[in-house]
């Protein structure tokens, strides 16, 4: 039984180290939050979760690593991956001149659902993650997780012993992703409702971030196809 707790503890941490670095997801999840509200930020996050949902079936398949070998699948998600962040990008500048303070979800209809579960289904990273540690959580064993720490690694070994493939670990994988999408959205919506400022303030800040990885990402797949 301790064991099954610790796997599935394990998975909810990696759920939220998928979840919670900045990113083009996170930027519209913020958006959503301070201009619409706590539910339009749920929503929009649980596009992503969806988006992993379907990366999930198709590892367990096998799919996502016969398109892998594809070349030509890599330079196409980057580049149709970039424009979306910059056509995204231009709604965020939009909701930035709109919003002077936070309003609630009545303003305007909330898209963000849509826009996190397209991206994420064009993000080349998001299918690295499931190629690479996505296949290492679904095939069974153990995973000896402190032994790969550094200096301390050899002494901490056997510590924290993870079962790998483990229903415990995969139900606490996405538990950590709903987690996220639930605190996150959340202390956004109470801040912005706070401060006037702060609506107008992440709208700008979350169409930056969505210019710079668009550009980034539009970028990697021009370098990809010469």
């Amino acid at each position: 039984m301790a064991s099954l707790v610790v796997t599935a503890l394990a998975g909810v941490i990696f759920g939220l180290a998928l979840a919670a670095p900045p990113g083009p997801m996170n930027a519209i999840i913020a958006e959503e939050s301070v201009v619409r509200g706590w539910r339009a930020g749920f929503r929009a996050g649980l596009g992503a979760m969806l988006a992993d949902a379907i990366f999930f079936v198709l590892a367990l398949g096998g799919i996502v690593a016969v398109l892998d070998r594809v070349p030509a699948v890599r330079p196409a998600l980057y580049l149709a991956g970039g424009c979306l962040m910059l056509y995204f990008a231009v709604g965020a500048i939009g909701d930035a001149r709109a919003a002077t303070s936070f309003t609630d979800a009545s303003r305007a209809a909330a898209t963000g659902f849509r826009k996190t579960f397209v991206l994420s289904l064009t993000n080349p990273y998001q299918i690295g993650f499931w190629l690479t540690v996505g296949v290492g959580l679904l095939e069974p064993g153990t995973l000896d997780v402190l032994a790969y720490a550094p200096a301390v690694g050899q002494a901490l070994a056997g510590t924290l012993v993870v079962q790998t493939g483990s229903p415990a670990l995969l139900i606490g994988f996405f538990g950590g992703i709903a987690v996220w999408i639930v605190t996150y959205p959340a202390a956004l919506d109470a801040a912005g409702r706070r401060v006037d400022a702060f609506a107008p303030a992440v709208a700008t800040l979350s169409a930056v971030v969505l210019v710079g990885f668009g550009l980034l990402f539009l970028a990697l797949g021009t370098l990809r196809l010469l």
